[in-house]
């Protein structure tokens, strides 16, 4: 499942290729026919990410654009009732993928998407008709044909985007919007995300703190890297009750997620180590992983370890994937800090790392 931070990603890439442009909607799979026929022939306004919600609002092509289509948060704006939302939350199996014709707007790449194909040719034989736009430079566009089962398809002028597989995909009205973020807690990268409703949620409740970070209600958008990253750069044991935890201590994580939660949606990927803390590349040989030889897939190659794929593998500067985190995915392997194994366990039906030295 994506954290918050890939879907203000995806936010910005929709106000990048279609704000303002009318827009052709439709539901290759079906499941969504009724709500692709309500959207369809609307202008794109506003691209707004809420935790792991994305909100699109489309409004009457031939009316005045009452949201900032630039504006990724919609903060204080006021919408009219007559602009309509795109709420979907992609969950598990969710996923947009991207494809355009060769002078779409470069965008930040594979945000919470398996892909993004930007002027590529279709080398398979359509199975039908594609439809057509004519993009900004003047020339007829063809669309790749659907792959898989696209519950929703927006064309423009320029690009198309699927969305395939995901948990939730209504259209709301403006209100309804209002009353789905009301039950969301604070989200860190959002300029109106309040540290003190953050403090206060947790405070109140015996439930653990590892189990409150992942409660979108107590606070939005953290997945399960954040989680366990946050709490060890805190040092704070993550079976601890809320309420046990000082206000100060908090209130750091709190502002720890803003510093880590908007680097990583300015970056595309989730880096939480510092500097200091991460291993040369000799070191890292030793330990048993392969540095890639500079092809970005910095893979162990022992224990068969899972990799955590970032959307900038293969950038020259990257940090490598093996040495983002601190205890996400490594445990049995020792802290990069004291050394000590770290320890995993399942808490919630999700598996929860952390080291038991430095988080005491």
């Amino acid at each position: 499942m994506p954290e918050g931070h890939t879907v203000h990603r995806l936010a910005r890439t929709f106000a990048s290729l279609y704000a303002g442009q009318t827009l052709r909607v439709s539901s290759p799979q079906g499941r969504f026919a009724d709500g692709a026929a309500v959207l369809s022939g609307r202008r794109l306004v506003a691209g707004e990410a809420w935790g792991k919600q994305l909100f699109l609002g489309f409004a009457p092509a031939d009316g005045i654009a009452d949201v900032d289509a630039s504006d990724t948060q919609a903060t204080g704006v006021t919408s009219g009732s007559d602009t309509l939302w795109l709420r979907t939350h992609l969950g598990l199996y969710g996923a947009w993928t991207f494809a355009g014709a060769p002078d779409a707007p470069e965008v930040a790449h594979a945000i919470g998407a398996p892909r993004k194909r930007i002027g590529e040719r279709e080398t398979t034989a359509p199975a039908g008709p594609a439809p057509s736009a004519r993009s900004t430079s003047g020339a007829e566009w063809t669309a790749p044909e659907p792959r898989g089962q696209v519950r929703v398809r927006l064309l423009g002028a320029h690009a198309v985007a699927d969305l395939t597989g995901p948990t939730a995909c209504e259209v709301i009205t403006a209100e309804e919007k209002t009353a789905v973020q009301s039950r969301l807690g604070p989200d860190p990268i959002r300029d109106d995300g309040d540290v003190e409703d953050f403090v206060a949620a947790v405070g109140r409740s015996r439930v653990t703190i590892g189990q409150q970070l992942m409660d979108q209600a107590v606070v939005a958008g953290v997945g399960n890297i954040y989680r366990a990253e946050a709490l060890f750069r805190a040092g704070v044991d993550p079976l601890r009750p809320g309420r046990d935890l000082p206000a100060a201590t908090v209130r750091a994580i709190w502002h720890d997620l803003v510093t880590l939660m908007r680097a990583g949606a300015a970056q595309g990927a989730i880096v939480t180590t510092r500097p200091t803390d991460r291993p040369a590349r000799q070191a890292v040989r030793e330990r048993g992983y392969d540095p890639g030889q500079g092809s970005g897939e910095h893979k162990p190659v022992v224990d068969g370890r899972r990799r955590t794929r970032q959307n900038t593998d293969g950038l020259p500067d990257a940090v490598p994937a093996d040495q983002a985190f601190y205890v996400y995915h490594r445990d049995g392997l020792p802290c990069r800090v004291c050394g000590t194994p770290v320890l995993v366990k399942e808490l919630a039906g999700r598996n929860l790392f952390w080291c038991p030295t430095c988080q005491t």
